[in-house]
């Protein structure tokens, strides 16, 4: 059986890292991990319930203006996590204004840790992802489709102590509307996901995350089972946080964290079709990434921003669980 296993990832969120705030990094802020668009597409396999497996490491090192104070010469301070999804994606062959409709719930397993001196590790489940409703239009025969939707993180994740800070989890709510765009044609996946993290209050330190803005790219080419091509990502904060009365008076401040940054990183994919069931690995380096806090450059005289910036491996496994019956051919007769 062959589909576009590629369209599966289209509304995956990932996980990225949940550090306590003390110490809130590029990583710490994301409920999406950078990327997880990336190899999906605008597109809608045929009517059926589909699984996907994912699995991605991801090894860094914290960089930024804050790293002054927090590494002596000579040392960094790594970032690891390794995180498995397990996703399904429902079609059931409706349409809605011209668009097919599809629906995804997603339920990603973490295990994390920030190396010396901070030494904070964390396993278990994160928050549910779920993607109630999704819609596809294809442009006529152009080869171009669009897909909107949005993606919601439940707060429903593991915790680890009773503040629930250094657990695995979010403790609120995220919000994920999406927008892609692709050229489905000859082969080609010419795919840009766009989509935006909008987080409720922190339930326990009342502290809100600002909004985060997520652009991955895909350009590949499938030649006969085989699909390869290059692919990147850019992320970057694009509202600062805030800190209510409420939040400083457990003692947060938006002044101890990064509130604007960017990141950008480039890779490459492969994947390969066995038929039941298709496979897909890419990798990516991130090669520039860029945070501050001119807040706290204007109070303190010292800028506290963290960011991780390193390499990630990625793969998918992506088949058909079930597939409506199709009707029964007349049987044909010949004299």
């Amino acid at each position: 059986m062959k589909f576009d296993s590629k369209a599966l990832l289209a509304a995956a969120g990932l996980t990225a890292l949940a550090f306590t705030p003390a110490y809130a990094t590029e990583g710490g802020d994301q409920a999406t991990k950078p990327g997880a668009f990336i190899g999906a597409s605008a597109g809608v396999p045929p009517p059926g319930i589909y699984m996907f497996n994912q699995v991605f490491t991801y090894d860094a090192n914290l960089v930024g203006p804050g790293t002054a104070r927090l590494n002596p010469p000579g040392t960094k301070t790594g970032v690891q996590a390794a995180v498995d999804v397990q996703g399904f994606l429902f079609v059931p062959g409706w349409t809605f204004l011209g668009a097919t409709y599809d629906a995804v719930i997603v339920q990603p397993f973490v295990q994390q840790s920030l190396g010396s001196p901070i030494n904070v590790q964390a396993a278990g489940m994160f928050n549910t992802y779920i993607v109630p409703v999704e819609l596809s239009w294809k442009l006529g025969t152009s080869g171009f489709a669009i897909k909107t939707g949005l993606g919601i993180y439940l707060d429903d994740g593991a915790t680890t102590s009773p503040a629930t800070l250094n657990g695995p989890a979010n403790p609120y709510y995220t919000f994920q509307p999406e927008l892609i765009v692709s050229y489905l044609a000859n082969g080609w996946n010419l795919t840009a996901a766009m989509y935006d993290e909008i987080n409720t209050e922190n339930r326990v330190t009342h502290y809100t995350t600002g909004n985060i803005f997520h652009a991955d790219f895909t350009a590949t080419k499938t030649i006969g089972k085989w699909t390869f091509g290059p692919v990147a990502y850019y992320v970057g904060q694009v509202t600062d946080d805030s800190c209510p009365v409420s939040c400083t008076a457990l003692g947060g401040s938006i002044l101890n964290h990064v509130q604007r940054y960017d990141e950008w990183a480039v890779g490459g994919l492969i994947g390969y079709d066995f038929g039941p069931a298709s496979v897909s690995v890419w990798a990516t380096q991130e090669v520039y990434a860029h945070g501050r806090n001119d807040a706290a450059l204007a109070a303190a005289g010292n800028d506290p921003s963290l960011m991780a910036q390193g390499m990630t491996v990625f793969a998918t496994l992506s088949y058909r669980l079930w597939a409506p019956e199709e009707p029964a051919k007349a049987p044909m007769f010949h004299k």
